[in-house]
């Protein structure tokens, strides 16, 4: 399964490196990318300004057929704010939030991440 994934700082783009699969990194200049197989979502959390590129995505074409589940990463630091911007998107996009991560997150957040993406691919 393709994970789709934006990545301001570079802390997401260092994560889904480790994991090894199929990855497409949006960029503000390049957020209207039809693609139609399943996919998975990873993203930082920023103000919904940085991340409307998201939804530019998914909006486009039938892109939001293919979305499966996300994952988000952020700083326990901001409490209740945690990887808020992954749980907007799914609760918005009725989809799966199935893993959160701190930073660049760790080897054990690699395999769960994995795992679920794989599950859901089962599914």
């Amino acid at each position: 399964m393709k994970i789709v994934y934006i990545s301001l700082t570079g802390q997401t783009r260092k994560f889904v490196q480790k994991l090894d699969m199929d990855l497409l990194e949006l960029t503000p200049t390049n957020p209207f990318i039809s693609i139609n197989e399943p996919f998975v979502i990873v993203t930082p959390t920023y103000e919904k300004e940085a991340t409307e590129i998201l939804n530019d995505f998914l909006e486009t074409a039938n892109n939001k057929q293919y979305f499966k589940g996300i994952a988000g990463g952020g700083n326990l630091n901001f409490g209740q704010l945690f990887v808020f911007t992954a749980k907007d998107l799914a609760k918005e996009y009725d989809v799966p939030l199935i893993h959160t991560f701190e930073f660049q997150g760790n080897d054990e957040d690699v395999k769960k991440l994995k795992k679920a993406v794989n599950d859901l691919g089962k599914a």
